[in-house]
């Protein structure tokens, strides 16, 4: 089989190195997966550059979402059949409530090689059926973005029909904060760094926008335009904290996730104390909520959002693509 290397010292996605490799064999109590498609995600960007998700002098297969069917099960394995169309779960010990106390950072990262490859072993209990509405690319970008935007959304202080939500930008997560939101009833501000992006939120169905570039207090923007949110998905990080509690109504959340910008200003106190705010941080979830995802994502007949799909040997030119602002939706890499 084929598979894509990142060299131990590599920091650019011109560097992958495409080589063959023994197709692997599953144990006992795993399977094997023959890879139709794969997602990126903001993630994989910093493992790439490192060293967050990067051991000295280790080669890594990268990447950490796929989707496929299952084509070889090990020993012990009762739950799977071949043929059966799966993705992964990214956190492996998280059955349920509160999150392990050492999570690690999933498929290709660390120790753990990931997916970009035409053939992946995994554990079974790592697989979770895809959605049977959806292909190989869309089944593909929910390990990650999906699940992150559904915990924060109904991990803790759940959305529900009325609602009032803020996303921030036009990633992967907010566009599926967006799409959940808006399935269950809740009304969606966005708040974005250009207008162009903005237009394509209301057409996903937001109803309203702010530009951040050039609002100054877009957060107090926000609760103006919305009477306040009941909940600020932050994908952006602590820097935008200030806006997020200006936007946010008394007894709302902040569901923080955001790595693009974490050195923040000091929080204001006196604001967290007089809205009686959460701020609660969000990482991906558990095996419950992955399957919760599923049985909406079906229910609803969600369609993620797709912004290219790039040939499995043409992966780097898939890092290329993603790190662009301009990127709307999610970029998957195909297999045959």
């Amino acid at each position: 089989m084929k598979r894509w290397i990142l060299p131990a010292d590599a920091t650019d996605a011109g560097e992958l190195v495409l080589q063959e490799a023994a197709k692997p064999v599953p144990g006992p109590g795993e399977v094997r997966i023959r890879v139709r498609a794969i997602s990126l995600n903001y993630r994989d960007q910093l493992v790439l550059k490192g060293p967050f998700g990067r051991l000295p002098g280790r080669d890594l297969v990268p990447l950490s979402d796929v989707a496929g069917e299952i084509d070889a099960v090990g020993p012990h394995v009762e739950q799977w059949a071949v043929g059966e169309r799966v993705t992964n779960l990214h956190v492996l010990d998280w059955p349920g409530g509160r999150p392990p106390a050492a999570m690690g950072l999933g498929l290709g990262a660390l120790d753990e090689d990931g997916v970009l490859a035409e053939y992946v072993v995994v554990p079974a209990e790592r697989v979770v059926k895809a959605p049977a509405h959806l292909g190989f690319a869309e089944s593909a970008t929910l390990p990650v973005a999906a699940l992150t935007a559904w915990n924060a959304l109904f991990g803790d202080h759940p959305v529900t029909a009325g609602s009032r939500v803020l996303v921030i930008g036009r990633g992967g997560v907010s566009l599926f904060a967006l799409q959940l939101a808006r399935a269950v009833g809740a009304r969606v501000h966005a708040a974005v760094r250009d207008d162009e992006g903005g237009e394509r939120l209301l057409a996903l169905g937001a109803d309203a926008y702010v530009n951040s570039l050039t609002t100054a207090n877009w957060g107090q923007r926000v609760f103006e335009l919305s009477g306040g949110v009941d909940k600020v998905v932050d994908t952006v990080g602590a820097a935008i904290l200030p806006h997020a509690l200006a936007a946010l109504a008394p007894g709302g959340e902040i569901a923080s996730l955001g790595l693009f910008d974490v050195a923040g200003p000091p929080l204001d106190s006196y604001a967290l104390l007089a809205k009686q705010a959460v701020i609660r941080g969000v990482a991906v979830g558990s095996t419950a909520m992955h399957h919760d995802l599923v049985t909406f994502t079906q229910t609803h007949q969600l369609q993620p959002v797709i912004s290219h799909r790039i040939g499995f040997d043409h992966a780097p030119d898939a890092y290329h693509v993603q790190a662009s602002p301009k990127v709307f939706g999610k970029v998957v890499i195909d297999l045959p």
